[in-house]
């Protein structure tokens, strides 16, 4: 008989599998990557990577799945916790725990555009993808609509195409990313002049904001 294996064995092991695949997705893209690169990545063999998944698709699907799943739990869990400024959570929403502008992208972010754009015509890939942005849609959303109801940020703009406007943003820079040089992109400048687009459309002054 074969040794009986912890269900806490295995949920260690396969986020050992999926922090490994991570990285192999971030060096090679998702098209170039193989499950041969996670095995080796992961130290596992070929019967234990597909003992927890059938295929690289399934892999980067969980990777994106436990990443989005993350920044909701956090995000409501800081809306729970009755945040005293929704500017600074929806900046460190976008920006990083720090909440403010830099060079720096998700490093993920190529592979993720090979995942969706290469894969456009494949109707699950698409309606992965519809789920996903639906996902961070929402996520943008409950900041700005709490911003909204507790009177930090203005009503003038409609709260969920502010919401999408800063998906396309970040989109648009993760695209940008994977083709251009740092140099050429300014990540940093552009972030910063879209922040004070989002300064005027949520009606937050630096006095304001300052005052929260």
């Amino acid at each position: 008989m074969s040794p009986k294996v912890s269900q806490e064995h295995m949920e260690q092991r396969r986020a050992e599998i999926l922090k490994a695949a991570e990285k192999v997705f971030i060096e090679y893209g998702y098209e170039r990557a193989t499950m041969k690169h996670i095995m080796d990545a992961a130290n596992v063999s070929r019967g234990g990577l597909y003992q927890y998944f059938s295929n690289k698709e399934a892999v980067f699907e969980t990777i994106l799945e436990e990443g989005l799943s993350l920044e909701l739990d956090e995000t409501m869990e800081m809306l729970k916790e009755n945040a005293t400024s929704y500017w600074d959570m929806l900046m460190k929403t976008i920006f990083g725990e720090d909440g403010e502008p830099d060079d720096e992208m998700d490093p993920l972010a190529p592979a993720k555009l090979e995942f969706f754009i290469i894969g456009r015509n494949d109707e699950h890939r698409r309606e992965y993808g519809s789920v996903r942005y639906n996902n961070g849609l929402s996520l943008y959303a409950h900041i700005i609509e709490h911003g909204q109801r507790s009177g930090e940020f203005s009503t003038r703009f409609d709260l969920e195409i502010i919401a999408r406007s800063i998906i396309t943003f970040i989109d648009g820079l993760a695209v940008e990313d994977a083709m251009l040089s740092k140099e050429d992109l300014k990540i940093k400048e552009q972030s910063i002049l879209f922040v004070e687009y989002l300064k005027m459309a949520l009606g937050i002054s630096d006095h304001k904001k300052g005052g929260q």
